[in-house]
């Protein structure tokens, strides 16, 4: 039989691409699209784009990534009328590299020809939002609900933002709600498309035995597209002893410690000295190791091997380390949060991870779940060290507190409010030297007492290899302070040479609170809305675990609408659980 000959010209030919030094991770772009029908006026068509051009300015500049980096927006000004210009604003997107849709309605269409066929054109996890305004005279109200319920009915996840703009008029604007409700949203999209294929730098192995916080690799990577790196603590030490970082740049950071927290650091010795430049460092080594593979985040196991194990040479403790990462700022200036799991706990960097990106770089805060005390506990305490007088008014004296406090992980910005300089921030951190019954190896400790009145989330993520679904038992909190006698001893009683803030939850009572915690661990971010993290946790099929008696279903204001894919699967968990079989 004749040999097929392949024949090829310089028009087949493979183009090679060129090279390049160092990758530049995908930043998400969010795409804003309107619909219509082609029966509708001209004068309607041209408010639709109008809408469009609206919407994407209202997000634009609004979303941000942990380095302030402004997330991208585009628009486009063709309508999608039916499926020949849902398969035009499909390139368009595609060129443009979006990830994330926004469709923003103002008359009828019809959902098949229109976002349907736009969808179908994206992969499966593509985030998409329908936001309009309540209108009557066309009416892009009844198509979102049409198309809201098209999709859900097939089983895809999209979240619905029926807001408020202007039913007349060419240039509407949306109300501040209705533009707070779609950047809640975005905020969600950005944190569940910005972590695919990004990765973790975890230095050791499983943290501590905790089962709490082990490395769950296939689920992390099948949930959120998360890349678990993990290097031995071998290689860090060999690299202190080899001297692998800038000298000149550590002696610059030892500089501005002694600057900036000069006599607060306690050394009792050259010898202390020594082992405090040690722990300096490594966060020049690991921030290094940490750059040089796109890490987004990182842990560090540290006990027992590395300081506490006296088989080997134990040596100086991560505990400054761990806070530079966790922090908005170093010795060279201000930087983005990296956030960072003391004693290895993945479970702990990915709370942290997930609420850094939702809440656009807001430093996290690592704790303890040390010591819960209820507030006839706090007045018993008050009354045996001979504290009268207590302000019945106060938070703590009616709901109770948690003392959070852990020896590593605290970002140094907890040691002030939101806001404060850097001068400000460091004013109120002292490095004590560690306690050398739990860390043979030295070194210093970080110690602070967070300020009252800074609000946020207080969660921890958790694993079930029963479901094989990750869920954040969470709820919001604040920060709260006692009279500095009775906090001196209420932190006596934990260990006082570490960081803690009081932690008030706002609908957890206490005996609630320290029964239903997953770990011996949880964390707090600041200014992050309810309504993110709900959204993020539709995104990904992560539960959300509330169990507190005084919450309620739904508060308006501050929950995200359930999305109609709930309600009609049976609720949330209902749908999650069926999803994640």
């Amino acid at each position: 039989m004749a040999k097929e000959v392949v024949r090829k010209d310089s028009q087949g030919e493979a183009r090679r691409l060129p090279s390049i030094s160092k990758a530049t991770p995908k930043v998400p772009v969010i795409g804003v699209f309107a619909t219509s029908d082609p029966r509708i006026d001209k004068a309607s068509r041209t408010r639709c784009q109008n809408i469009a051009k609206m919407a994407a300015d209202c997000i634009s500049g609004s979303v941000v990534l942990p380095d302030k980096t402004a997330v991208p927006v585009v628009y486009s000004t063709v309508l999608i009328d039916g499926e020949a210009q849902a398969d035009i604003v499909a390139q368009q997107f595609r060129k443009a590299g979006v990830d994330i849709l926004v469709c923003v309605p103002d008359t009828w269409a019809f959902p098949q020809l229109t976002t349907i066929s736009l969808l179908q054109q994206f992969g499966p996890n593509t985030p998409i939002n329908i936001t309009c305004g309540n209108s009557g005279p066309k009416p892009g109200v009844v198509y979102a609900h049409a198309l809201n319920g098209a999709i859900s009915q097939y089983g895809r996840m999209v979240a619905l933002n029926v807001g408020t703009w202007p039913d007349t008029g060419m240039n509407p604007k949306m109300t501040d709600q209705t533009a707070k409700n779609l950047i809640d949203w975005c905020y969600a999209a950005v944190t569940a498309v910005a972590l695919r294929g990004r990765r973790v730098v975890i230095l050791g192995h499983d943290s501590m035995g905790m089962e709490t916080a082990l490395a769950h690799v296939l689920p992390t990577r099948n949930t959120f597209g998360l890349e678990i790196t993990r290097l031995d603590m071998k290689l860090l030490a060999d690299m202190l002893n080899k001297k692998a970082y800038n000298q000149k740049e550590l002696r610059a950071l030892r500089g501005w410690i002694n600057r900036y927290v000069g006599k607060r650091l306690e050394l009792r010795d050259q010898a202390d000295s020594e082992r405090f430049d040690m722990s300096l460092a490594m966060y020049l080594i690991v921030r290094d190791l940490m750059a040089e593979l796109n890490a987004i985040g990182g842990g560090f196991m540290s006990q027992l091997e590395w300081g506490s194990d006296p088989r080997g040479i134990p040596l100086p403790v991560a505990d400054v380390m761990e806070s530079f990462f966790n922090s908005t700022f170093d010795h060279n200036g201000r930087k983005a949060p990296l956030p960072y799991a003391t004693e290895a706990d993945v479970q702990g960097l990915l709370t942290m991870l997930f609420m850094t990106y939702l809440s656009g770089g807001n430093p996290p805060l690592f704790m303890d779940f040390r010591k819960v005390w209820e507030a006839w506990e706090i007045k018993r305490l008050a009354k045996k060290i001979g504290i009268k007088k207590l302000d019945k008014k106060a938070d703590w004296i009616n709901s109770g507190l948690v003392d959070g406090d852990n020896s590593g992980s605290a970002a140094f910005d907890w040691a002030a409010e939101p806001g404060a300089s850097v001068k400000k921030i460091m004013d109120g951190v002292g490095m004590p030297l560690a306690d050398e019954g739990y860390f043979p190896g030295g070194g210093n400790s970080v110690t602070f007492m967070t300020p009252a009145g800074i609000e946020g989330i207080a969660a921890r993520c958790a694993y079930s290899s029963i479901t094989g679904l990750f869920s954040i038992i969470w709820d919001q909190a604040h920060t709260t302070e006692v009279p500095k006698e009775l906090a001196k001893a209420m932190c006596q009683l934990t260990t006082p040479t570490w960081p803690h803030t009081f932690v008030v939850p706002k609908y957890a009572s206490m005996v609630e609170y320290k029964q239903y915690p997953p770990a011996n661990h949880f964390h707090m971010t600041w200014d992050l809305p309810v309504a993110r993290l709900q959204h993020w946790m539709d995104l990904t099929g992560v539960l959300s675990v509330t169990p507190w008696a005084g919450r309620p279903a739904f508060v308006e204001g501050v929950d995200r609408p359930q999305p109609l894919i709930h309600l009609i699967n049976g609720g949330q968990n209902a749908f999650k659980l069926l999803r994640g079989r």
